[in-house]
């Protein structure tokens, strides 16, 4: 006989009906069947048993607190993992695509080249020379 067929089996079912009951948390028709099942049924018993073990061992435990340096050791722990690259710093063409960039300035240089060519005062604008001025803006006078 090997220690598996010797152990009585444990359903689901005993173990959350146990886990409600040390709980307290059973009504009290479904409480007096539980325990009248721990006094005369041998599985129901052991299982009890070892749950009030696991119970007791577990309570003489405390949570541990997180070192103060915690959040740094993650930190730097992740940044030697990553070689930088999690906490890198981005530069503009990481973070917006380089050709949306160029797209935006070359739209920015036509909108700006049309205003200027279409304004009255732009400097792109090639004007005729008017009759009796000669390259400057001075009248010159003709005899």
């Amino acid at each position: 006989m090997t220690a598996t067929e010797t152990e009585p089996e444990v359903d689901e079912e005993i173990i959350i009906a146990l886990s409600d009951y040390l709980d307290g948390t059973l009504p009290a028709d479904k409480k007096k069947d539980v325990e009248a099942k721990i006094a005369n049924d041998p599985v129901w018993k052991s299982a009890h048993d070892d749950m009030i073990g696991t119970r007791n061992a577990l309570s003489g435990l405390q949570k541990a607190r997180a070192p103060e340096t915690f959040a740094q050791d993650v930190t730097s722990t992740i940044h030697k993992r990553s070689a930088g690259r999690f906490f890198a710093r981005k530069t503009l063409g990481d973070r917006v695509p380089f050709g949306a960039l160029l797209v935006v300035a070359m739209l920015g240089i036509a909108v700006i080249a049309y205003v200027m060519w279409t304004s009255q005062t732009g400097s792109l604008k090639v004007q005729p020379d008017a009759k009796g001025t000669t390259g400057g803006s001075a009248v010159v006078d003709r005899p």
